[in-house]
């Protein structure tokens, strides 16, 4: 299958907005009552195999999990939940080496990472659930909703990491990002930029947003679990987990299915992307529309790859309207 390029143009404009943002006059804000930089929802923690993973929640009935990717955290979702909570009980985790979870002495693969999304769906006794996705979380609840049919009952996604953009070709595909993700691929280079100079979080996290900028408590939210550089290993893993030129095999083969099952799957599905997007700009939106079955399609608004701190109303009141016309009683 032929594979879009989605990351040049993002690039480009990840390295550029920020700076024009800044310069602008900041007042009014007319997005200031849709986000807040507090977490609204209380911490709490479940066991699982003995390690302690952090969660928020709120409500009751029908269970809404959202799923994180990298180098974020259940502190993502706070804007988008409250949108959603009238629907039913909505729940963040934060993954294991993430956020307020424990960290365990694991190598924090994809495939260990499942094993821990998996016992804390066990632990909480979740049933029926609606995945709610972004990032490497797409991939996690994805196959989660892959192996599970029967505890699955829809999957909403953005940004997620799977066909067109992945599995990707080559390192060259990554367009103006080549040399930034060979270089966090790279052993020992990888390990000055993310664990040394922290570049997840004050690069790409810092300049995450298209219509605003982020505040300095937003961002020290994202800074604190890995204020010591010896936290940042998980993060460092991540883009290595990446199947670029069918490397590792095992994420290849593993996003390849999640690719085939959307395709015959009946589960109920939503994408929501935003321009220009990052891993999915608008022509890979209309590629998965073609391609994936019973998905539906909603543009939230501009933004990048961290699409939840532009648009998160957008989100959340589209994730409500899509759940309430698709189980509409």
């Amino acid at each position: 299958m032929d594979r879009l390029l989605p990351l040049g143009a993002a690039a480009l404009l990840l390295a550029s907005v920020p700076a024009a943002a800044q310069d602008a006059d900041p007042s009014p804000a007319p997005w200031a009552e849709a986000i807040s930089a507090e977490q609204p929802y209380p911490s709490q923690f479940v066991e699982v195999e003995g390690v302690p993973m952090h969660y928020v929640e709120a409500g009751s009935g029908a269970p809404f999990l959202f799923i994180h990717g990298n180098p974020t955290s259940s502190y993502l979702w706070r804007n988008v939940m409250p949108h959603v909570e009238p629907l039913g009980r909505v729940i963040a985790l934060d993954l294991v080496g993430f956020g307020q979870s424990g960290r365990p002495d694991i190598g924090y693969t994809l495939q260990e990472h499942q094993r821990y999304v998996d016992g804390f769906i066990e632990a909480l006794a979740l049933e029926d659930v609606v995945l709610v996705l972004h990032d490497w979380g797409s991939v996690l609840g994805l196959d989660y909703a892959r192996r599970h049919e029967d505890n699955v009952r829809a999957v909403a996604f953005m940004e997620p990491l799977i066909p067109p953009a992945f599995p990707m070709a080559s390192i060259e595909a990554m367009g103006p990002f080549t040399e930034t993700f060979r270089g966090f691929r790279d052993p020992e280079q990888g390990r000055v930029m993310i664990v040394e100079q922290n570049m997840f979080i004050e690069g790409f996290v810092a300049n995450a947003t298209v219509t605003r900028t982020l505040s300095e408590a937003e961002l020290n939210a994202y800074r604190e679990p890995f204020a010591d550089p010896a936290d940042r290993e998980p993060i460092l893993v991540w883009p290595n987990e990446l199947p670029i030129a069918g490397e590792p095999a095992r994420n290849v083969e593993a996003i390849e299915q999640i690719g085939d099952w959307l395709t015959t799957s009946d589960m109920p599905k939503l994408l929501l992307y935003a321009r220009p997007g990052a891993i999915v700009p608008p022509e890979a939106a209309a590629w998965m529309a073609e391609t994936y079955r019973n998905l539906d399609v909603v543009f939230v608004g501009y933004g990048l790859h961290y699409i939840q701190e532009d648009n998160p109303e957008a989100i959340g009141r589209n994730i409500a309207h899509w759940y309430r016309r698709t189980f509409a009683e």
